[in-house]
């Protein structure tokens, strides 16, 4: 069996479908563990986030399922979007699924449920946000970086293409 070499950085430009996609997976696995009280899914969840900012989406088996087996069935034509904006995005459910996983197995561990209405809290925002990027295209941490980028926080230079949107509109309205 081949193995391809996992990408070792974010791409610059995205599927805005593809990502609307692993944010409904996201949102479906969030919704089953709140309901079912799993909250042994936030390990996966968190480590699957961890992947996708570190590593890119070549190493998320979360964006590879999507990749390989949703997106290929779904008509919708590519819209590409800059990458950066997403990766802080999917950098926030990383930190928001680690912190919720670590108060969980604390837990677990010490029997101190006080943690858990915490991670129930956090659980919640983790549906939130994908439900907001896979029903509406809205990315909650596309605009606080558009916030943060504008406040001088983050340098035009991260991600030009996100600084002049408009770029993007001109190359698709017919002059």
């Amino acid at each position: 069996m081949h193995h391809r070499p996992v990408p070792s950085r974010f791409p610059a430009v995205v599927d805005d479908v593809t990502v609307r996609l692993i944010a409904a997976v996201v949102l479906v696995t969030v919704v089953a563990m709140l309901a079912l009280q799993q909250w042994w899914l936030l390990v996966p969840l968190a480590a699957d986030f961890v992947l996708r900012t570190t590593l890119g989406p070549g190493a998320s088996p979360v964006a590879l399922l999507v990749g390989r087996w949703v997106r290929p069935r779904v008509s919708a034509l590519p819209h590409p979007t800059p990458g950066t904006p997403k990766r802080f995005a999917a950098a926030i459910g990383a930190v928001l699924t680690s912190v919720a996983a670590l108060l969980w197995l604390t837990s677990v561990l010490t029997g101190a449920d006080r943690a858990m209405t915490a991670v129930v809290v956090i659980a919640v925002v983790m549906a939130v946000f994908p439900a907001l990027e896979a029903v509406l295209g809205l990315c909650v941490g596309c605009v606080l970086f558009g916030w943060l980028m504008r406040a001088g926080l983050v340098p035009e230079d991260v991600c030009v293409e996100c600084a002049d949107v408009t770029s993007r509109l001109r190359v698709r309205t017919p002059a």
